[in-house]
């Protein structure tokens, strides 16, 4: 099992992945906008989203969990 983190604070603009997509490592699962850019964040290794912690339109903190994949 894996914890997607926030590699830093932002928005998250839109989340493309829901619970039970199988993922591969480096899928593209959320953009996030910091410093008025998009930037992605990418799965850390392969597997099936268990669960989401955050919605489009959310404000996270760097570390925080995003999502967990197991």
């Amino acid at each position: 099992m894996a914890d997607l983190i926030a590699p830093m604070s932002g928005k998250v603009q839109k989340v493309l992945v829901a619970v039970g997509d199988k993922v591969e490592v480096d899928d593209e699962v959320i953009i996030l906008e910091a410093m008025k850019m998009e930037s992605p964040i990418f799965a850390p290794e392969s597997g099936t989203v268990k669960e989401i912690k955050v919605n489009a339109g959310d404000n996270v903190a760097e570390e925080q969990v995003l999502i967990v994949i197991e």
